[in-house]
C-alpha cells in the first residue's frame, strides 16, 4: 500500500458556521478517529485532492502539527448541490496491528466464455479487505480465464495471500454474458 503524507493543524471550532469559514480559506474540516476518541482538525483542499481523486488507496501519514501517526481514510462528504468536499474522516491504526479497506479490483485473462462469444462484465469495483498495512497490494488481480459462458466469479472462490476478504461470499465479482452472437453460434 502506498503512503501519502499530509499535514493538517488542529482545530478548537466545530459546527456549520466553523465549518463555512474554514471552506472559504480554502481548508477542509477533518476528524482522526482513535482509540481515544475523536480529534478535530482541518487539511488544505489542495493538499487533499491527489488523496481522493484517484482509483489508488493509501495509507496517510498524517502531521497534525508535530504529532504524527498512520492513517486511513474512512469517508468523505461531498456537498448535494455542488459536490464540494465538505467533511473528511481518518482512521488510526498501528502498522502492527489489522486494517479493513476497500482495494479496487482489476480483471486479468481472457475468459473461456468471452472465447465462445459471450461478453465479460465486471461486477464490483472494489473489496473490503482485511490485513497489516504493509500485506494490503495497490490491486487485487484476479484471473477470469476460467469463467465460461453464462457462468459468475464469486467471493467465495478468491483467495489472496495474507489478507481476508470481508466483503460478503456472495456478491459476484464478475461473469460473462451470453450476446446475441453466441446464442446463434450454439
Amino acid at each position: 500500500m502506498k503512503e501519502y503524507a499530509l499535514a493538517g493543524t488542529k482545530r478548537a471550532e466545530s459546527g456549520k458556521k466553523a465549518a463555512k469559514q474554514f471552506r472559504a480559506q480554502g481548508l477542509v474540516p477533518a476528524n482522526l478517529m482513535t482509540k481515544e476518541g475523536a480529534k478535530a482538525f482541518t487539511v488544505k483542499l489542495t493538499d487533499v485532492r491527489n488523496l481522493l481523486y484517484t482509483s489508488q488507496v493509501y495509507a496517510v501519514k498524517l502531521n497534525i502539527d508535530g504529532e504524527e501517526c498512520l492513517a486511513v481514510l474512512k469517508e468523505a462528504q461531498f456537498g448535494p448541490v455542488n459536490e464540494e468536499l465538505y467533511h473528511l474522516d481518518f482512521q488510526k491504526f498501528n502498522a502492527d496491528e489489522e486494517i479493513t479497506v476497500a482495494i479496487p479490483v482489476k480483471l486479468e485473462g481472457f475468459a473461456e466464455g468471452v472465447k465462445a462469444g459471450g461478453k465479460l462484465v465486471k461486477q464490483v469495483r472494489s473489496l473490503n479487505v482485511k490485513g497489516l498495512y504493509n500485506n494490503i497490494p495497490e490491486r487485487l488481480v484476479i484471473d477470469v480465464t476460467p469463467i465460461e459462458l453464462g457462468k459468475t466469479l464469486n467471493v467465495a472462490a478468491l483467495k489472496f495471500d495474507n489478507l481476508e476478504i470481508v466483503t460478503a461470499p456472495s456478491v459476484i465479482v464478475a461473469g460473462v454474458k451470453a450476446t446475441r452472437a453466441s446464442r446463434q453460434q450454439a
